[in-house]
C-alpha cells in the first residue's frame, strides 16, 4: 500500500524519512480553526481526522496526518492559552516573555487512515518543554539568529531553541517536532506494515 503523508511540513517530511519507508506527501486545504469550546486536545484529534479525510478525496493508500498545539497553562481558574505561530518578531517576544521559567505543552494529533477498509486510528501524543528563565536580551538574540516566527510557541527545538530549554518531558522527542514517531510505528503494524522487515 502507499504511504503519504498528509502535510506539507519539511520537519515531518524529515522524520518520517527516519523510518526509511517510501511516501509521498500532499498538503490538505482545510480550515484550522478553533471551535467554540473545543479544549487544544479536541482540537488537534479533529484536525489530524480532517486532514487525513480531506487527503483521501484524492489519493488513496495509508495517510499519515498529524496537527499540534502549544499551550501555556492559564493558572487558577483559567483556561490553558493556545501559542499560535507568532509570524511577527514582536508576538514572538511577548510569547518567550511568557514562556520564561514556565512550562509549554505540546499535544500532537496524530492519525492514520486506511482508505482500502476505512480504518482510521487517532491518538493525542503530550510532549511537555520546561523553559528557563530568559532574560529579555537572551530572547532577543535568540529570535533575531533563528527568526522562528512561523512555529508555535516560537522556537525550533531542533536547532538552537534547545538552549532555551531547562528540561523535556515526554514520551517520544519526535513530538514536539510534530510527528511521534513511536505511536505511528504502532498504528502501521496494526494496518500489517513492520517498519524493521519492509
Amino acid at each position: 500500500m502507499s504511504l503519504i503523508l498528509a502535510s506539507s511540513s519539511p520537519f515531518r517530511k524529515e522524520l518520517l524519512t527516519k523510518l526509511g519507508l517510501e511516501f509521498s506527501t500532499h498538503a490538505p486545504d482545510i480550515n484550522e480553526s478553533q471551535q467554540p469550546g473545543e479544549t487544544p486536545e479536541q482540537l488537534v484529534h479533529r484536525l489530524s481526522q480532517e486532514k487525513a479525510r480531506e487527503v483521501a478525496k484524492t489519493k488513496s493508500g495509508l495517510i499519515i496526518a498529524s496537527d499540534q498545539v502549544a499551550t501555556l497553562a492559564g493558572g487558577m481558574n483559567s483556561k490553558d492559552k493556545i501559542l499560535t505561530k507568532p509570524i511577527t518578531h514582536e508576538n514572538a517576544f511577548k510569547q518567550l516573555q511568557q514562556s520564561s521559567g514556565n512550562t509549554v505543552t505540546f499535544l500532537t494529533g496524530l492519525t492514520l487512515l486506511n482508505t482500502n477498509t476505512g480504518n482510521i486510528q487517532t491518538i493525542v501524543e503530550t510532549f511537555k518543554v520546561v523553559f528557563k528563565t530568559l532574560t529579555n536580551t537572551q530572547i532577543n538574540h535568540y529570535l533575531k539568529k533563528e527568526q522562528p516566527y512561523n512555529c508555535a510557541g516560537s522556537f525550533k527545538s531542533e536547532a538552537l531553541g534547545i538552549g532555551l530549554f531547562e528540561r523535556l518531558e515526554g514520551d517520544d522527542p519526535n513530538a514536539l517536532i510534530g510527528l511521534p514517531l513511536i505511536q505511528l510505528i504502532k498504528m502501521l503494524e496494526n494496518e500489517g506494515v513492520d517498519i524493521l522487515t519492509s
